[in-house]
């Protein structure tokens, strides 16, 4: 009888706590798992992009903790969201988060970082494009 007491007990926790798909794929904070995509990756850039020097002066680009923590939110909506933006966005969508990955790193050489921004500045601006 105890047994079945402590099943009963145990069996909704542990329910509770299995992954659904909701939140399997969670790689960022706030937001609903069935927010739209395109307004979802298109405000992380706005976002990241806010900290970022003006296009043509990435070179002058100090990739400082705050810049590296918006870039990694980005990276992570991405992950989470990306993959839902329209199909002819996915090489963009890839481009992203290869760069973000890099460029969440505060580890990563500066002409690297430089480098990175670039690519990641043409993959950012053809997200939002493809998704107005």
């Amino acid at each position: 009888m105890r047994r079945l007491a402590a099943l009963a007990i145990i069996l909704p926790i542990l329910v509770g706590c299995q992954d659904t798909a909701a939140s399997a794929a969670r790689y960022s904070t706030g937001g609903d798992p069935t927010d739209d995509p395109c307004a979802r990756v298109v405000s992380a850039i706005g976002y990241a992009n806010l900290m970022l020097k003006p296009k043509g002066q990435e070179d002058g680009q100090y990739i400082e903790d705050a810049v590296l923590g918006r870039l990694a939110e980005l990276r992570g909506i991405t992950l989470q969201f990306g993959d839902r933006l329209p199909d002819s966005l996915a090489p963009a969508v890839q481009t992203v988060k290869t760069t973000t990955a890099g460029l969440s790193k505060a580890d990563i050489p500066h002409d690297r970082q430089v480098a990175l921004l670039k690519e990641y500045r043409v993959a950012a601006d053809q997200i939002v494009a493809g998704c107005s």
